[in-house]
């Protein structure tokens, strides 16, 4: 055998393991074809009901939320309404209200004066008569001090007249004891 041949056989050879590796390159590819081409079936076959429900899913938390959107504009125009509707009974109810309490409050006050009234009047009236007694008592020579002077220490006169206003600190001298009383 001559070089040529000897070359020739020898490139045979490596072409044939080339193209035996390339046998197997080709076989594995197609088993992992096969696998993959499984696999996409099977993801497939689960993916497609899962993208259903979530498309179901997703069509009802729209129509949720659209539900919450009207529930919450509903909101909003009660809060509104309630608001203006607050304002306006206060400023219904607020003045006269106000003016009753004023009202309430004035007579409470007029009522405490008016017995405060009374009961000064029923203690003048009482100093009064205690004064007129003492008076009388001092006219006819029974009075409480020797001397005939009041307690005061004064020489003033002791009519009946002139000593209820002498005695209370309001000198008019006509007589009249309902004079500088309101």
């Amino acid at each position: 055998m001559s070089a040529t041949d000897l070359a020739a056989v020898i490139v045979t050879g490596v072409c044939f393991a080339v193209v035996v590796v390339l046998v197997l390159a080709v076989i594995s590819m197609v088993r992992t074809m096969r696998e993959l081409r499984t696999t996409v079936d099977e993801l497939r076959q689960s993916a497609l009901p899962m993208v259903e429900d979530l498309r179901g899913t997703v069509a009802r938390a729209r129509a949720e939320l659209d539900r919450v959107d009207g529930v919450i504009g509903r909101a909003e125009r009660i809060s509104t309404t309630v608001d203006h509707a607050s304002r306006l009974t206060y400023r219904a109810f607020a003045p006269p209200l106000i003016k009753g309490l004023a009202l309430v409050s004035g007579v409470g006050r007029a009522t405490r004066r008016l017995r405060h009234r009374r009961t000064r009047r029923a203690i003048e009236v009482t100093g009064r008569e205690h004064r007129r007694e003492v008076a009388a008592r001092r006219l006819h020579g029974n009075g409480d001090r020797a001397s005939g002077r009041s307690h005061g220490g004064s020489d003033r006169a002791s009519k009946p007249s002139d000593v209820g206003d002498w005695a209370s600190g309001r000198p008019h001298g006509n007589g009249d004891t309902t004079a500088g009383r309101r």
